[in-house]
């Protein structure tokens, strides 16, 4: 498993668990075969512009996701790696919200990590039901990094 990390704003981030996160989401979904996310750190004109284009939401949002999947589940060969896409995070967001909660600003990136990478994999919280399943599933990733 693989993430690649840009960072396009001023802010630094300590990227303490981010690594354990992906491995710990991919273990409890049972994804044995190497994959490959694409992090992408933002700030809040960008993500409000992608949100706007691709969601048609004119706001600024904490995360979006956008799945690289193809129609032919196409794994390089050359790697042998599955690209499952790419997060957006937005930075500015992920600090007002870690301020709400009490908590770092690093424990709301891996937060919103869980969440987006939940979205890759095909989950979403469109639906009341849909929401149960996806949360309950986030709390209990998120419980076992943070025993």
């Amino acid at each position: 498993m693989s993430l690649l990390i840009r960072n396009l704003t001023r802010t630094k981030i300590k990227l303490n668990l981010l690594g354990d996160v992906e491995k710990v989401v991919m273990k409890e979904e049972k994804i044995k075969q190497n994959t490959e996310v694409s992090l992408v750190f933002v700030g809040e004109d960008r993500i409000r512009k992608f949100n706007k284009i691709y969601r048609g939401i004119d706001r600024i949002t904490d995360v979006l996701s956008f799945e690289g999947k193809n129609e032919d589940n196409f794994v390089d060969p050359s790697n042998d790696v599955a690209y499952l896409g790419e997060i957006f995070i937005c930075v500015p967001r992920a600090k007002k919200q870690a301020r709400e909660k009490g908590h770092s600003i690093e424990k709301e990136v891996d937060i919103l990590l869980v969440h987006g990478l939940f979205h890759l994999l095909g989950y979403d919280h469109i639906k009341d039901a849909d929401y149960e399943i996806m949360k309950k599933k986030e709390e209990k990733i998120l419980k076992n990094l943070y025993r």
